[in-house]
């Protein structure tokens, strides 16, 4: 029996950011935090991005605690450590020094190996105006859709 496709997105880090450049990176779990991915009890809301000693962590990243953890159970909204290549490490550090931009988890997922994976994406913050656009543009795609289908 194949496991349901575990794909939990963060939907308003496309709406507060303009992201530029992505990344898929590893994260690093204990054993009741990969179970309670597996059955979909994770979110993404109010996640971001900070790198400490070098080396990139998400912060704020809820997963819920696994049902049948005993003592040994995880905190649910602990930092955890991503991981990604040396030369994505320096890139990413480099750009998000800069004013405006920050890092951002976008998507975790299970890939077809049965590892959890983040995908994080460089982004820099929109402005009131380019908000107001952006669902400007998703109302206009409605209601194309909308005519079209009739």
């Amino acid at each position: 029996m194949k496991q349901p496709a575990i794909n939990i997105k963060n939907k308003r880090a496309t709406f507060d950011y303009e992201l530029l450049d992505t990344y898929t990176a590893g994260i690093v779990l204990t054993g009741t935090e990969i179970k309670s991915i597996r059955q979909g009890k994770a979110s993404l809301v109010d996640t971001f991005c900070f790198f400490s000693n070098g080396e990139l962590w998400v912060k704020n990243m809820h997963v819920a605690e696994y049902f049948y953890g005993s003592y040994n159970n995880h905190s649910a909204r602990r930092d955890r450590k991503l991981l990604l290549t040396k030369k994505e490490l320096d890139k990413l550090l480099r750009t998000s020094r800069d004013p405006g931009f920050t890092i951002v988890p976008v998507r975790l997922f299970i890939n077809e190996k049965g590892l959890a994976k983040v995908v994080v994406a460089l982004a820099k913050g929109k402005k009131q105006y380019d908000k107001r656009q952006s669902l400007r543009e998703k109302d206009d795609k409605r209601e194309m859709a909308r005519m079209f289908k009739k």
